[in-house]
């Protein structure tokens, strides 16, 4: 079994003097993520929910090695992202929607430069390109410039490129931003076949349908802080999610 852990992670900035005042914050520094921790196995989505500017892009750009944490650690497989980043990452995936596609290559360019940064084997490459293209109807606008899809159809070939190596790890953010309703549930349902298959899954969102239809469980983040990690039947107690997320929110400001 596969485990992604954060450990008391926690990440402050420094803002413009503009950034303050339109904050109205006392100082310039911004604590984004505070002293955050949770658990994801295999065979699971874990989702982490929360409104915009809550922390939830920092703390995934920290699982994935992009940013480092002021303190705290990553652990996958109980091996820590400061001992050996470079290894960690070539077993997971990131998709985010900061992703720039070159706008110039076409489906086809983009796959096989990741394939080749990746070393996947031209055979192996071929094969997975093939069953991506498929499952998310890439096919038929393989040689189409970037410049020329639309922006569900960019989303979907982000996806692709994402997971060219079949990580044991997968790490979105935001997954279906910007997207329409059917390309959303193309990656809803691409998301719980990986599940399917074994693999270690988290997911930020601010969408409460989302988290309910795909997440086993998922941890509430505000104003940098979890004030709830359970399992979905837990946390919803029998009632919508957003109806829990904004009693637990209400409570959470009530405590301040």
């Amino acid at each position: 079994m596969h485990t992604l852990e954060a450990k008391n992670l926690s990440k402050s900035f420094t803002l413009s003097e503009a950034q303050r005042r339109a904050q109205d914050l006392p100082n310039r520094k911004k604590i984004a993520v505070d002293d955050i921790s949770f658990t994801a196995h295999s065979g699971e989505v874990f989702g982490l929910l929360g409104p915009n500017g809550a922390g939830k892009t920092t703390t995934m750009r920290m699982l994935a090695t992009l940013i480092k944490p002021d303190t705290g650690d990553v652990l996958y497989d109980g091996k820590s992202i400061k001992a050996d980043p470079i290894g960690i990452k070539n077993n997971f995936a990131f998709l985010t929607t900061d992703l720039q596609l070159d706008k110039k290559s076409t489906a086809n360019d983009m796959f096989d430069y990741f394939a080749g940064l990746y070393h996947v084997p031209k055979e192996k490459a071929e094969a997975r390109k093939k069953e991506l293209f498929s499952t998310f109807g890439v096919d038929q606008f393989a040689d189409t410039k970037i410049s020329k899809l639309s922006q569900g159809m960019r989303q979907k070939v982000s996806l692709v490129i994402s997971v060219i190596h079949d990580p044991d790890f997968i790490i979105f953010d935001e997954p279906t931003n910007g997207l329409d309703i059917i390309a959303s549930r193309d990656v809803r349902e691409f998301i719980l076949r990986m599940k399917e298959e074994g693999k270690c899954m988290i997911i930020s969102t601010h969408l409460f349908d989302l988290v309910e239809k795909i997440c086993d469980r998922a941890a509430m983040i505000v104003n940098g802080k979890i004030v709830v990690n359970d399992t979905l039947p837990n946390l919803m107690n029998g009632r919508s999610l957003e109806d829990s997320f904004y009693d637990i929110y209400t409570q959470y400001q009530e405590k301040k």
